[in-house]
């Protein structure tokens, strides 16, 4: 099926971020299909935590099987990229049903996680970590 890439998507969409990844996911009525970039979930995070925290948002709604998702993701790495998913679905089914922001809120998936890596400082070997120190 060839789909006309200026038709209007059905569903709801919501842009959700960790750390330098930002991600864009589309939520539409259907069977549960995840897909990532084109790609299924399962393909594109191999690690059952990456998948867990991907689906956490769904999972606390009880909308494993109600909606698909489509996702686009850019920036980060494959964790900051799983959350940054994650965010945006708990924002998009905020959008279709307001009742589900206690449950969300509740377990923390409405707020963007700030944290982000804490730059270089001079004299020093990392953010915070100092030359070994030799008396003599």
């Amino acid at each position: 099926m060839i789909r006309n890439p200026r038709a209007p998507r059905v569903g709801v969409s919501a842009v959700g971020g960790r750390k330098t990844a930002a991600a864009r996911v589309l939520l539409q009525p259907g069977t549960g299909t995840i897909l990532i970039d084109g790609i299924p979930m399962e393909e594109r995070f191999t690690r059952l935590l990456w998948q867990a925290t991907i689906t956490l948002p769904l999972r606390v709604t009880n909308t494993n099987r109600a909606y698909n998702v489509l996702a686009k993701v850019s920036g980060g790495g494959t964790s900051g990229q799983a959350g940054a998913i994650a965010h945006g679905i708990a924002r998009a089914l905020v959008k279709l049903d307001e009742t589900h922001r206690p449950a969300l809120r509740q377990a923390a998936l409405l707020t963007r996680d700030s944290r982000v890596k804490e730059r270089k400082k001079p004299g020093l070997k990392r953010a915070r970590k100092a030359p070994q120190y030799t008396k003599r």
